[in-house]
This record gives C-alpha cells, sequence and structure tokens, in this order.
C-alpha cells in the first residue's frame, strides 16, 4: 500500500475555522464560541475520510521565541494578538486531535512551518507522498514530485491540490524555490517580513524571471532598467536578504521522523464521545459513528437559551458505551407525492381534522412578483409530508390551489412555516388569503438568536443534527445557469419540499419552549408575527417609479462626474483610474505628497478610504473633489441607473423586499433595492426620492417621521427629570440640551452651540467619547471632554441609566428593550479592551435602537388592521429608519393623516411626548 502522509498546519487551519465563521459565530448553550473547533473538526475528519491517509500527523507553533525572532527583533510584530474566544478553543482541538489518536508535532524555537518542512522532506525521502494541509502560500517552496500543498476547500468545495505545475504557474517561477525569493522582495505584511519597500509580488516575479534569485538581482542592479526601482533595490541589500532568509522553511529542526507513531490509528471513542457531547457537537459525531452506530434525533443541541433536559434519548442495542448519545437509531421519512384530484381531497380532509398544519412553497425562482408555484407541501406530523405538485399553467395551478382554499382562510386552523412572509406573497398571488395564528421557525430563532443565520439548513444542522441537501446540489448555484424548482424530476422535487416541510415542523417544536423560557412570545406573538402581512402587503402594493425623471438625473450626473474628473486630473497633472485606490494613492501622496506620513493598508498600499481623505480635505483642493467624484459615480451606478430595471415588467412598480430577520437591533432592513441606504444627507442624494411618485393623479405621497425618538426613548427609559422636562415644555431639544451644558439662557443659544449640542446627544446614545466628539466638531478634546462632562452633569439620569446597563449586561450576557427584546453580548467580560468597549456601547444603545424598532413595527400593525378595517384605498408603501410613507387617496387624506398619527403617537407609552411629523407632496422628496 502507498504511504501517504498528511501533515496539518493547526493554527493556520484553526484560524481559517474561525474567521470562517466569525460574522454568524457558533455559540453552544454554555456560552463557548465552538466556530474553530467545529470547523477545525469538519476539516480533519474529511481529510480522515475522503483522503484516507496511512500517516497523519498535526504541528503547533510553541511559545518559545524562534530563530527567526533571534535574528530580526520585528519578526511577526504586527500580528494582533489572539481574539480571546478562539484562545479558549484550543485547549479544546488539543483534546479533539488526541482522541482521535493523532500524534502533535511541536520544537521550542522552531515554527509548525519548519516542523513540516522537515518532516516532509524526510518523509519523502524515505519513499512517502506528503501532503502539507495548509492555507499558507509560503508551504510552495517546499513543493516537488512528491510532496504537494492540500489546501481544504471552502464551503463544501473540493480540495485545491498544488503540485510543482501549479506553484509555478501560481508564482510565475521555474522553480518551487523561488517562492523564497518571490516572499524575501515583495514581503509578508502578516508576519513583518519587510521585502524591499515599493516591491509588490508582480515586480518580484518579474526581478526572478530575469534573475533568478535575489543575490543575482542584487548583483546585477545595474541592469534593472526602471531607474526608481533600480534605486530601491541597492538601497534595500540587507533588508532583502534577511527578508528571504526569514522567508526561508529550516529543513533541519531537530525532530525525529517515526513513520510508526505518525500511523493512522481509529479513534478513541470513548475520550471522543465525551468530548463531542461536552462540546454538543450532535451533528459532527453523527458523521463520525456513523459506521458504530445509527442515531435518532429526539432532541436538539440546547444552544438556545431555555431549553432545557437531555440531548438526545438513548434506544436500542449498540457497542457503544451505554450513556453515549450515539447509540441512537435513524427515522425514515415518509414522504407523499400528491398528484390526483382524489388525493388531494384525503389530504384537505387529513389537514382539516388535525386543525394545525406546517406548509412550504417550491417556486422557480426568490423574486415574488415573477415567480410562479411549482408545489405546496404540507406536515402535521415529524418524519412525514405531503407534497402536491402543481400544473405549469398559471390558470390551472390557481384551480388546484382554490381547493385548499378554505384550509388557508379557516382562521381556527394554525399555520406554521419558515419565512412566511414569502409563502403568504406568492399565495396572494393567486387569490389566497393566509389566515389564522402563525408560527415562523426563522421569526422564532431571530428572537433567540439575532445574530445567528436563521435559514433552514443552518437551523436543521444546528438543533436537529441535520444536514440537508442544498438547494445548489439540485438546480446550480446563483447566476445565469441556475436552473429552478420546476425542471426537478418530481421524485427529487417531492423528497426536497417535503424535507423541507417537516424540518421546518420538528424546528417549531424545538424553538417554542425557548421563546417561553427567554421571555419573548409575547414580541414574537403580538409585533413580528402580525408584521408579516403588514410587510407582505407592502411588498406586494410596491411604489411607482418615475423612469424618464430619473434617465434625466443620470444624464446630470453623468456631465457632473465629467466634469469632476477633469478638474481632478488637472490638479494631478496627469490622468489616472480615479476609482482604483492602487493609483488614487500613488497620485496623492507619491505624486503630490499631500500627507507626509499617509497610513498604509495590511498589503502595504497608501490607504485611500473615506475616513482618511476625509480627514485630509484641508490638504489640497483635490482631496473634496475626489470625495464628490466618489459620491456621484456611486450616487448614479447603484441607485439612479439601478432603479428603473428594477421595476417589476408585471405590475409596472418597484417592489423592495423587507428583511424582519437581519439586524440584530430589531430595525427592519430591505433589499433590491436597500431603501435605508439611500442617501439623504446631499440635496443630491435627496434628488432619488423625486423619482418615488403616486400611482395616479387621484393619489398624494404622505410621508410620517416620527420626531427624535431615539432620545425620547432614553429620556423615558432614563427617568432623566430635566430631559423629561425639556420634552414635556415642548422645547427644541438640542437648543435645550445647549442652554443647560453652556449655562445661559434658550433665547441665547447660538447655532453652533445647538450643532455642538445635538452631536452629544445623538452621540452619548452610541457611546462617544471626548475624541471622537472632537473629531465631529474639530474642536480640541479638552473641549470635547468639558462638554461632556457638563452633560453628564446637568442630564444625571442619563449617566445612571448607561451604568445600569452595562452592569445589567455583565450581569446577564445580554440587555432587552421595552418590549422584551433581547441583545446578547459575549464580549461584555472580554479582557480585549476594544472587544469590551464594544460591548458596553451595545449595552446602552441595544434597549434604546430596539425600542425605537418595535415601536414604528407596532405602529405599522396598527395603521394596517385600520386602513384594512375602514377599507380605505390608501396604502402604506415605504418604511425607512423612523419614517413611513403612504400612497394616500386625496379624499381619504384627512382621516389617514389622522389614523397614521394616533397609531404612531400611541404605539408604545412612554414618559414623554412622542411627536409625529407629517407631510404630502407629489413625490417622496416633497412630502419628507
Amino acid at each position: 500500500m502507498a504511504k501517504k502522509l498528511f501533515l496539518l498546519d493547526a493554527m493556520a487551519l484553526i484560524y481559517r475555522a474561525y474567521y470562517a465563521l466569525n460574522r454568524n459565530p457558533r455559540i453552544n448553550s454554555k456560552g463557548l464560541n465552538t466556530s474553530a473547533i467545529l470547523g477545525f473538526a469538519n476539516t480533519l475528519y474529511d481529510v480522515l475520510k475522503n483522503e484516507q491517509p496511512t500517516h497523519i500527523g498535526v504541528a503547533f507553533d510553541t511559545m518559545a521565541p524562534t530563530v527567526r525572532h533571534e535574528e530580526f527583533d520585528q519578526y511577526k510584530a504586527n500580528r494582533e494578538s489572539m481574539p480571546e474566544d478562539l484562545a479558549a478553543s484550543l485547549p479544546y482541538i488539543v483534546r479533539l486531535i488526541e482522541a482521535f489518536n493523532i500524534p502533535i508535532l511541536l520544537k521550542d524555537g522552531y515554527e509548525a512551518d519548519d516542523v513540516i518542512g522537515t518532516l516532509a522532506k524526510e518523509a519523502e525521502n524515505q519513499g512517502f507522498t506528503v501532503y502539507m494541509m495548509t492555507p499558507d502560500k509560503d508551504f510552495g517552496q517546499l513543493v516537488s514530485n512528491k510532496v504537494y500543498i492540500f489546501k481544504p476547500g471552502k464551503f463544501g468545495e473540493p480540495p485545491t491540490i498544488m503540485g510543482v505545475r501549479e506553484v509555478c504557474e501560481k508564482f510565475g517561477v521555474d522553480t518551487p524555490r523561488q517562492v523564497i525569493d518571490i516572499l524575501g522582495l515583495a514581503g509578508d505584511a502578516s508576519d513583518n517580513i519587510p521585502g524591499i519597500p515599493g516591491v509588490g509580488e508582480v515586480t518580484a516575479r518579474k526581478l526572478i524571471g530575469e534573475f533568478g534569485s535575489i543575490e543575482n538581482v542584487i548583483q546585477n542592479s545595474d541592469k534593472i532598467a526602471n531607474d526608481k526601482l533600480r534605486e530601491k533595490v541597492n538601497n534595500n541589500v540587507n533588508q532583502a536578504l534577511i527578508s528571504k532568509q526569514l522567508a526561508t522553511i529550516i529543513l533541519d529542526v531537530p525532530i525525529r521522523f517515526d513513520p510508526e507513531s505518525l500511523k493512522t490509528e481509529p479513534p478513541d471513542r470513548e475520550s471522543l464521545t465525551q468530548l463531542l457531547e461536552e462540546l454538543e457537537f450532535t451533528a459532527f459525531a453523527r458523521r463520525v459513528f456513523a459506521d458504530l452506530a445509527q442515531i435518532k434525533i429526539q432532541q436538539p443541541v440546547p444552544s438556545i437559551p431555555g431549553i432545557q433536559g437531555n440531548l438526545f434519548e438513548t434506544t436500542g442495542e449498540s457497542n457503544m458505551p451505554e450513556s453515549s448519545f450515539l447509540t441512537l437509531q435513524s427515522v425514515k421519512p415518509t414522504y407523499h407525492k400528491v398528484e390526483t384530484l382524489v388525493q388531494r381531497r384525503h389530504l384537505i380532509e387529513h389537514l382539516r381534522k388535525k386543525r394545525a398544519f406546517c406548509f412550504d412553497t417550491e417556486t422557480t425562482g426568490l423574486d415574488t412578483y415573477e415567480a410562479e408555484l411549482v408545489s405546496l407541501t404540507f406536515a402535521t406530523d415529524p418524519h412525514e409530508a405531503y407534497c402536491v405538485i402543481l400544473p405549469h399553467s398559471f390558470a390551472e395551478a390557481s384551480s388546484v390551489l382554490k381547493e385548499f382554499m378554505s384550509l388557508f382562510q379557516d382562521p381556527s386552523i394554525e399555520k406554521t412555516g419558515q419565512n412566511l412572509k414569502f409563502d403568504i406573497s406568492m399565495l396572494q398571488k393567486y387569490g389566497i388569503e393566509v389566515e389564522g395564528t402563525l408560527f415562523d421557525t426563522m421569526l422564532a430563532h431571530y428572537l433567540l438568536q439575532p445574530e445567528m443565520r436563521h435559514s433552514l439548513d443552518f437551523m436543521a444542522k444546528a438543533y436537529l443534527n441535520y444536514q440537508k441537501v442544498p438547494i445548489e446540489a439540485l438546480i446550480g448555484r446563483r447566476g445565469k445557469r441556475q436552473g429552478n424548482m420546476r425542471d426537478l424530476d418530481t421524485n427529487l422535487l417531492v423528497d426536497y419540499a417535503c424535507e423541507d416541510a417537516d424540518i421546518t415542523l420538528q424546528l417549531r417544536k424545538v424553538l417554542e419552549p425557548g421563546l417561553k423560557e427567554n421571555e419573548c412570545l409575547d414580541l414574537f406573538r403580538h409585533i413580528e408575527i402580525p408584521l408579516i402581512k403588514v410587510l407582505a402587503s407592502m411588498e406586494q402594493e410596491g411604489v411607482k417609479i418615475d423612469i424618464p425623471a430619473l434617465k434625466e438625473y443620470s444624464a446630470q450626473l453623468q456631465l457632473e462626474i465629467l466634469e469632476t474628473e477633469r478638474h481632478i486630473f488637472e490638479q494631478a497633472g496627469m490622468m489616472f483610474n480615479i476609482a482604483s485606490p492602487k493609483q488614487l494613492g500613488e497620485v496623492l501622496f507619491d505624486r503630490m505628497r499631500i500627507a507626509p506620513k499617509p497610513r498604509q493598508t495590511k498589503s502595504q498600499q497608501h490607504s485611500t478610504a473615506e475616513d482618511v481623505l476625509s480627514r485630509m480635505v484641508s490638504a489640497h483642493p483635490i482631496v473634496q473633489q475626489i470625495l464628490d467624484y466618489r459620491s456621484l459615480t456611486k450616487l448614479k451606478s447603484t441607485y439612479v441607473d439601478v432603479l428603473p430595471a428594477m421595476v417589476s415588467t408585471r405590475t409596472g412598480r418597484l417592489h423592495t423586499s423587507f428583511n424582519q430577520a437581519v439586524t440584530s437591533t430589531g430595525r427592519l432592513s430591505s433589499n433590491r433595492p436597500n431603501l435605508q441606504n439611500i442617501p439623504v444627507r446631499t440635496d443630491k442624494g435627496r434628488e432619488i426620492r423625486k423619482a418615488f411618485i403616486p400611482r395616479n393623479d387621484d393619489y398624494v405621497m404622505l410621508s410620517a417621521d416620527y420626531s427624535q425618538i431615539e432620545l425620547r426613548i432614553i429620556a423615558s427609559l432614563s427617568g432623566d427629570t430635566n430631559m423629561i422636562d425639556d420634552f414635556i415644555q415642548l422645547h427644541d431639544i438640542h437648543s435645550a440640551t445647549a442652554s443647560r451644558i453652556y449655562n445661559i439662557p434658550l433665547a441665547d443659544v447660538t447655532r453652533d452651540m445647538r450643532r455642538n449640542a445635538k452631536t452629544v446627544n445623538f452621540g452619548i446614545i452610541y457611546g462617544i467619547s471626548a475624541f471622537g466628539l472632537s473629531e465631529r466638531l474639530s474642536i480640541s478634546r479638552k473641549e470635547a471632554a468639558d462638554i461632556i462632562g457638563q452633560y453628564f452633569t446637568k442630564y444625571p439620569g442619563i449617566r445612571k441609566y448607561m451604568e445600569q446597563q452595562i452592569d445589567f449586561a455583565r450581569r446577564h450576557n445580554y440587555v432587552e428593550t421595552i418590549m422584551k427584546r433581547r441583545r446578547y453580548l459575549r464580549d461584555i467580560h472580554s479582557n480585549n479592551s476594544n472587544l469590551r468597549g464594544f460591548a458596553e456601547r451595545n449595552a446602552i444603545n441595544a434597549p434604546i435602537q430596539g425600542s425605537a424598532a418595535d415601536m414604528i413595527k407596532m405602529a405599522m400593525i396598527a395603521i394596517y388592521q385600520e386602513l384594512k378595517r375602514l377599507n380605505l384605498r390608501s396604502r402604506m408603501t415605504l418604511q425607512v429608519h423612523d419614517e413611513l410613507v403612504f400612497d394616500v387617496h386625496r379624499d381619504e387624506m384627512e382621516e389617514v393623516k389622522r389614523i397614521v398619527s394616533e397609531k404612531m403617537r400611541g404605539a408604545l407609552t412612554l414618559n414623554v411626548p412622542v411627536e409625529v411629523e407629517m407631510s404630502a407632496g407629489k413625490n417622496w422628496l416633497e412630502a419628507h
């Protein structure tokens, strides 16, 4: 049998796993971030299962300084300290490796790279084929005909295996050893290997392609045609040689290559079982022990606060320990295809008797205005579901669906689903309204774990230990070549559709107890669930767009862009690609030298980020012109040119999609288009709103906006008597604040004083510091500190509220809104001051933002229900931040204004008056 050795670069793979899930980390019921552990575990298991190595080892760095640190004290000096939750994962990863009976390889004074390099070359000499498992490009220097880089695939993609040819093509070299020369010239920012300043990988390739090595580049520098490049090489000879030395993987580490100790062995079942139970890796456990025991899922991973009880219920016999949760039997689901009239009648009778069902739709696409229904699926009991196949014809499908109308419109029958807004919208297209009590698993999980993913695939794996078939496996990835569910064989369609309904029903049984335990059942029932129909209605309604006006505006912007571009080129004295950060940085900082010490990016380029340039506006007129150019091009490409293309061909209106389960604060977001990001702070940005118009001449647009709602909420939450009094007296709150912090009468407050007070008022909500305030107001840090000090002196209740919120978060690891919406703050006890500070700011801000979100949602529900009850022709069409937009029939204007004002003001009881600003107009801009 061929000898096949896998050597794993532990920390590179662990970091890779950690950051792959960093935006949506996996947190278990004990609060441990298990992202890195699970990611590494899956990677390790995939290798053992799919590659079947005869020998394997995992190499780690040690804490001891290496020979590189002795020779170059700045080596890896730029690396940030390891995130705390990642550091906490390392002992579990070590236990995991040991439980798999895999040796850990390390040597003080040397890095894991050196250990792998030494063992790889020795193994090669003894006839092994070696795979160095790492995402690190440095290993390219070790590749030979028997030594390969094995780079794990991302998100289910196959791994990348790089041999001599692949490495040479990637780096543009003749032999893998020349990778060292490339790294020595170009440097490596992550390891603080300096290289030659100003020489990137492209230039390094050209030099090595011409001269073969760094030494030859230095010796033949007089032959370098480019004067600046020749000068860079001559001025950095020692640095280049040191960089090459640092980039060279050591191949004579004093570590013994012992093939016998590296032989792949079966795992230690008892240790592995104990560890996986402790980590709550039930899905992973299923994979590992699939050949030893079949698994039945009785209870999900209890990673939702409040779900108690055993993880699993043990049944059947097995050769595993009796206490193990891996001794379970599988349940084979029963999925039915429903095609005939008789079958549909039997199903309808079954559903009517049950008085509750879970349902799901499969469609030809995700755009509810263009897509058509392919199937309708029902489940009433776990592991069983029924898929109704619908005809291709819209009329025939409508006829079949009408058979189920009485079920959907029966208010006494409860309905469960995943992302019900989509299903409800699809059914509305076919004339079917969904009535009765609803339960949406996506929204339930959103309330329980707002910062995690809420897809069915994710929840099935996380809580039911079930790996769903991804839809991409059936119809391909999104893009021009993606198919749709109608293209599938009906048996595949039935299995997929039934699985969705079945899993959704099972998830409800998992999530519902958590809602009760976490005291958010009322929030779920009275806000999030009723809002489904409101948003579905708004999406279906859409809004009319003035396409000719946008096209005219696009042409106007194009002229301004060209004019701005011309000014920039004149200032720079040359033409260049303004959209290229690299070229822009070279022009501003190398050619024009507008800043003495410009900030560098991680890739050692000059940073031209907006915040960087904004601080340099006074340095040179070109900076403001560049910012204007960016603003104009973004406005044109993101909105003005795109909005007309997004108008539905079927309805002739723009239908945005409102997202209930995206933001962790509880606020709604939208996409296709993202209305929340339409610029409103500039005149040119506000012009876009002019294109949003009423449906016809009988209608007028009405805008209703909460006035300073977040400040009113913080006044109410904090109970600060001064701020409450300012609102009760109907003072302009920013002028009143200025009057207090500057100790002057209200009548003497200047425009600048009010501006400063306004910045503090809103900044306090987000935990603004003296430094931050000084930056925003262009004042000294001392003056900013004095203003903040005065603010807290005049509003002591605000400071007390802030302190109480942080203390509450430390004791409970979460904060909550007035309506008990929770925001979990896992970094509130972090030793990292930046992470802890961010969590503390969220502890203050989340209840305020979240309460404002709850308030406008409650108002939307009440307004929608009243408009519907009165059978008015006017419709609510848009929601952006604290603003609602309506398409109002002219005859109903006064009545709608009364309803909107009453429902918005009364949505949530506060200790201060709630003000709603309303205005109407022939377009959104005029109304706003």
